[in-house]
């Protein structure tokens, strides 16, 4: 069984950074997409950044310049660093892979980031 484990989340001041971490555990799988999505409170979740295999990365227009996503894939791991942080950035941030074998979608189960001063 595949499980997806956030950490780095946390209160932060505007302005401040944060970096995400995401790492794979329990049975050994690789993806060929690994995103971050995120869910502020009252409202749907999103896609922040996706990155493949090959490290091609994409970002939603609102933290492009100021998120960037990298991945590790000896360590099955995507990492998510965050600048220049903003109020509306506050969300639970989801860790997402695509398992390239089996096609299965994996979701860890969340980290949440506070933006507040």
């Amino acid at each position: 069984q595949v499980q997806l484990v956030e950490s780095g989340g946390g209160l932060v001041q505007p302005g401040g950074s944060l970096r995400l971490s995401c790492a794979a555990s329990g049975t050994i799988v690789s993806f060929n997409v690994m995103a971050w999505y995120r869910q502020a409170p009252g409202k749907q979740r999103e896609l922040v950044a996706t990155i493949t295999s090959g490290g091609s990365g994409n970002y939603k227009d609102s933290v492009r310049g100021r998120f960037t996503i990298s991945r590790d894939g000896t360590r099955n791991a995507v990492y998510l660093q965050m600048n220049s942080l903003k109020p509306e950035d506050t969300a639970v941030y989801y860790c997402y892979g695509l398992g390239s074998r089996d096609g299965m979608i994996y979701w860890g189960k969340g980290t949440l980031v506070t933006v507040s001063s």
